[in-house]
């Protein structure tokens, strides 16, 4: 079942003499596929099927977009077990982690489904003529979204299946009506190649274009970099680091034609612990952090990597709890031995940095790919001054600042960088005081919680993950729930058409019966003609 082959459209293609293995961290040993790089010249198939694609795909109704999307998700789960096995072969992932992130993938691909069938996402607007008015008649102008064009998905090494081949972005684009052509990640290519075994199936099955999805396999930088400046791609979607997100940015605005990067990147997330929190119950939060920093092996984006309290008795407890605590659970396997050199590398980089503290760290010997744990801390006066202890250390590893009084604290949080999430950790009716700090952590972050941990990101409408830079591109969007969508899309709006040749968002009797914005009011019912 797996070729270690391209998928270009619906042709399986290994033109190129590069090969590369994925690797098993958890065995430490190379996977026995051998997958082919694509060359230049599949990449330029690939963009050029897309684009002739995207000709009759961005037309294609919602009904046939959710038959497409629902049929996606029932070939991945078609795929059964061995998905589950590749998965963790490629991952170290346990297999419970495996069946919920393969889960999720299918309720994504269900929700946007759901979403681009009811059809009320194009955000019609209508404002008819009024050729009567003076002294300028009014025309007649509807709006509605339309995709942008071919998207490229690159897959992600922490997701290798929710934000990966038929993860959330490729889900959107596929949903707002552009084709995709996803950049496996060398680290679960084979992984990538199952699910894009499954997606064209159900492309043919649902009579979608040629195109409408290619995945292409590399194990560098230079297929990314290509499909980036081919003049035929108008986004790119990315899960990764800074150092990838930004990279990928900076080449999409040197093309002669910019286009969007829809880039979610680094995060520490951090937790503000009030004082009466900490006063009642500074053990009890402890220990709730310690599980929530080695969740995952802390390979998640939503990791809490800095705890901001100001000094006191119940501070204090919380730290010596937490160094307790955090030491009791058992490391785990990191996604690659690469990813685990770059934990190690950044963490003893932290541990270097003058006035770091180190609190606990596992003790005992680990098996390879393995992480040891680490909280530190520091004096908030140096985490200021400081700015390399504010950059995220991908792992279980954490920084608490002591910080001498709620003037400082507030001033730490607002000289953080762009956050995936804040988190505030008080007891009843003590945020009512908090007003500085609570604006302070809003301004930094796209979502706080209350009283609980960042670790988990429910995939609804409601769901705002993204945030100001570095966390992501662009904090005005989403990168969960169908909300997401709006990164591939543009408003466009026709002028003075005539009924019988618009869309049929916008046309008088409103066939689809969707719910439209008619000069200012909101209303599913037809126009009187």
């Amino acid at each position: 079942m797996i070729t270690g082959k391209n998928y270009i459209g619906q042709q399986i293609s290994a033109q190129g003499n590069k090969t590369f293995k994925t690797f098993n961290p958890l065995l430490n040993a190379e996977n026995p596929w051998k997958l082919t790089e694509a060359t230049a010249e599949e990449v330029e198939e690939a963009c050029n099927l897309a684009t002739e694609a995207y000709k009759t795909y961005s037309r294609t109704s919602g009904v046939q977009k959710a038959k497409f999307l629902r049929a996606i998700a029932e070939e991945i789960e078609a795929l059964g077990d061995m998905l589950l096995e590749v998965y963790q072969s490629e991952s170290g992932l346990p297999n419970g982690r495996a069946r919920g992130e393969r889960k999720r993938t299918l309720g994504q691909l269900r929700d946007f489904a759901d979403y681009v069938e009811a059809g009320d996402w194009v955000d019609a607007s209508i404002d008819t003529a009024q050729p009567e008015r003076h002294p300028i008649p009014k025309v007649d102008l509807r709006k509605m979204n339309i995709a942008l064009g071919p998207v490229v998905v690159f897959g992600a090494s922490n997701f290798p299946l929710a934000f990966s081949t038929a993860g959330g972005d490729t889900a959107a684009a596929l949903a707002a009506g552009c084709p995709v052509i996803v950049k496996s990640h060398p680290m679960h290519a084979a992984t990538g190649e199952m699910v894009a075994s499954a997606v064209i199936k159900a492309a043919q099955q649902t009579s979608m274009p040629n195109g409408v999805f290619s995945n292409l396999n590399s194990s560098g930088i230079e297929v990314g970099q290509q499909l980036v400046l081919h003049p035929n791609i108008k986004a790119v979607g990315f899960t990764g680091s800074i150092k990838g997100g930004r990279a990928l940015y900076d080449l999409a605005a040197q093309r002669k034609e910019p286009i969007p990067v829809f880039a979610e990147m680094g995060s520490i997330n951090p937790i503000v612990l009030l004082p009466n929190a900490l006063h009642n119950r500074a053990e009890n939060i402890a220990k709730t952090y310690a599980n929530s920093i080695t969740l995952g092996t802390g390979q998640f984006c939503t990791n809490p990597g800095l705890i901001l309290g100001v000094k006191s008795d119940g501070l204090t407890r919380f730290i010596n709890t937490l160094a307790q605590e955090i030491i009791k659970v058992e490391p785990t396997c990191m996604l690659h031995p690469n990813i685990a050199g770059a934990y190690e590398a950044k963490k003893a980089n932290a541990l270097e940095q003058q006035g770091v503290k180190v609190l606990a760290t596992y003790p005992e010997e680990v098996k390879p790919n393995h992480a040891r744990q680490v909280v530190t801390t520091v004096e908030g006066e140096t985490f200021l001054n400081n700015t390399t202890l504010h950059h995220e250390v991908f792992g279980p590893f954490s920084i608490v600042v002591q910080c001498e009084d709620e003037t400082q604290l507030e001033t730490v949080i607002s000289k953080l960088e762009g956050q995936l999430t804040g988190t505030i950790i008080s007891d009843e009716n003590e945020i009512n005081t908090k007003y500085n700090i609570v604006a302070a952590l809003q301004n930094r972050v796209g979502r706080i919680i209350f009283n609980g941990v960042p670790t988990g990101v429910e995939v609804c409408p409601s769901m705002q993950h993204g945030g100001p830079y570095p966390a992501t591109t662009d904090s005005r969007f989403t990168a969960v729930g169908v909300n997401s969508i709006k990164r591939f899309v543009r408003p466009f709006s026709f002028q003075s058409w005539p009924n019988e040749l618009l869309p049929d968002e916008l046309k008088n009797e409103n066939p689809l019966g969707i719910l439209r914005t008619v000069n200012g009011k909101t209303t599913n019912e037809p126009m009187n003609q």
